[in-house]
């Protein structure tokens, strides 16, 4: 007699990546189950939060932080023993951390995934960029990404690049004010700006209003122009799968012959649930991934979920130009500069990437001014011209995983279920801080070709929200989580749809490259089950 499931897999977390896999198994005739430890909120709840908020810079704070289901931003959820306070802005509700993401929507170039055999220094993946390329071509039709094929991604000024079989499918927007001066400017002295795809639609699209440039991205795109996970969610329901929130999973047990069985969840009411199924797909964020492996002693053959943890750990300048320019108007962001994108210097020190930032500067420039002592009249008068003329860039370094940069459950912190929360030890390595003096005389070019004032010529180390390596992707299972079709080695039905899987970081916000793998092995799992 065969053997009764609950379904034929089970993803377990609702952000862009699980969402995604979990449509095109249900779009495929699978029977899906996905579990989400928060709640689902409606857009014009999270909208009414961010305007009563006195945190408007708190990202996270317009979203629900429950005893069971915390943002990051909750002091007791991550237990940081490095040096650097590792505290990226990862939220736990229906749709995941997309809520609030800049929609950037990069693809990886071919050296980006061939680092250890190009440069001599990190890792390889184990696919190529011509194996993931189709799935790139899917993954930017799903978000609605925004773009133009007649850049060369790598910054060096050449022919389109990387290769491309499809066209992005929508036009880019216009670019604002402050994109063009900055980009006149600075191309005299040799920058080059390349425009950012992303996943904020320039016309009706999949049900989504085009972009009105309302210029909060992060915390909340208002009208939903902005690709979030919670689309693809809606997908999959409407093609069948079952959504069950308020399922914290906390056990994945092992079954016969190396699978696994079934999946365990808490919910808030205290209630435990044990789900079977032919296939697992765990799609939570790179910290809760890893830590759901480890609290299972699954999938860790190799000693390596939970290590060679990486972000794109930055620094930033402030400055005032000698031009109005009008920060604020517009998309939150939309391109860089890529000068430092490839090149041989990889062998020496991290790719560089550096991005203005386009929020509206009012509070920085009051809070600056106001602590000058700056009052009255002055102060109305100084606001407005220091406003108009602020420049803000964002810049962001490749890492290199590291074994000793991880994370764990936490043994002395709980959450109201009784699950641990997590404990994180991430360091700045050597590769990275040899390309901080190059990000620095960047700066100081950037200043001098716009006339500019310095506020702040080094923030300082910075996270940058894009998690990478935890459960990494690799050729052999005795240094690596997952193969590269985000399969565990130990564990021929448990996938892994999360950007922990990337080896190698480049400087490129990784979450088109991770719903397009999530595509991917949806493909592989719906051939087998």
């Amino acid at each position: 007699m065969e053997t009764q499931f609950d379904a034929d897999v089970i993803v377990v977390g609702s952000g862009a990546l699980g969402a995604n896999a979990a449509y095109e198994l249900a779009r495929q005739g699978k029977s899906v189950i996905i579990l989400e430890a928060g709640v689902r909120i409606p857009r014009w709840k999270i909208v009414a939060n961010y305007r009563n908020s006195s945190k408007k810079g708190n990202y996270n704070a317009p979203y629900p932080n429950e005893a069971w289901a915390h943002t990051s931003y909750d002091e007791a959820y991550i237990d940081n023993t490095g040096s650097f306070d590792f505290r990226p802005g990862m939220l736990k509700l229906v749709g995941g951390t997309t809520w609030h993401w800049a929609a950037a929507a990069w693809r990886y170039i071919p050296n980006d995934m061939k680092l250890r055999s190009t440069y001599g220094v990190g890792r390889d993946w184990p696919i190529d960029y011509d194996d993931l390329e189709p799935w790139y071509g899917r993954a930017e039709v799903a978000l609605g990404v925004a773009g133009t094929g007649e850049e060369d991604q790598r910054g060096q000024g050449g022919e389109p690049y990387p290769p491309r079989s499809t066209p992005y499918p929508l036009e880019p927007e216009g670019k604002t004010y402050l994109f063009q001066r900055l980009q006149t400017r600075l191309r005299e002295m040799g920058y080059n700006f390349i425009h950012e795809p992303n996943a904020r639609v320039t016309a009706p699209y999949d049900g989504r209003p085009a972009c009105a440039g309302n210029n909060n991205c992060m915390p909340v795109c208002p009208i939903g122009a902005m690709y979030s996970g919670n689309v693809h969610v809606e997908h999959a329901e409407k093609a069948g799968a079952e959504l069950r929130t308020d399922a914290t999973a906390y056990r994945l047990e092992k079954g016969e012959a190396g699978r696994i069985a079934a999946v365990h969840y808490r919910s808030s009411t205290g209630e435990d649930v044990r789900l079977t199924a032919r296939y697992f797909v765990v799609a939570c964020h790179g910290l809760e991934t890893p830590k759901l492996l480890l609290m299972s002693e699954v999938a860790n053959s190799s000693d390596q979920v939970g290590r060679n943890l990486m972000d794109h750990s930055g620094i930033g300048l402030q400055f005032l130009a000698d031009e109005p320019l009008w920060q604020g108007r517009g998309q939150i962001q939309q391109g860089g500069i890529f000068n430092w994108r490839d090149g041989p210097f990889r062998a020496r020190h991290a790719a560089i990437k550096h991005a203005p930032s386009n929020y509206v500067p009012n509070t920085a420039v009051a809070q600056r001014l106001l602590a000058a002592g700056v009052m009255g009249s002055e102060l109305d008068r100084r606001l407005r011209d220091e406003a108009s003329r602020w420049v803000d860039i964002s810049t962001v370094f490749e890492m290199l995983p590291s074994p000793d940069n991880r994370v764990q459950p936490n043994p002395d912190r709980q959450d109201a279920l009784g699950i641990p929360m997590l404990k994180v030890h991430y360091e700045i390595d050597d590769y990275v801080k040899a390309a901080r003096p190059v990000a620095m005389n960047d700066f100081r070019n950037f200043v001098r070709g716009m006339g500019g004032e310095v506020v702040v010529d080094d923030t300082g180390w910075q996270n940058r929200d894009h998690l990478m390596g935890s459960v990494i992707m690799g050729a052999d299972p005795a240094d690596s989580v997952v193969d590269g079709d985000c399969r565990t080695f130990d564990h021929p039905n448990l996938f892994l749809a999360t950007t922990g899987v990337v080896p190698a970081s480049g400087v490129i916000n990784p979450t088109l490259t991770g719903v397009a793998l999530s595509i991917r092995m949806a493909d592989t799992i719906a051939r087998e089950v």
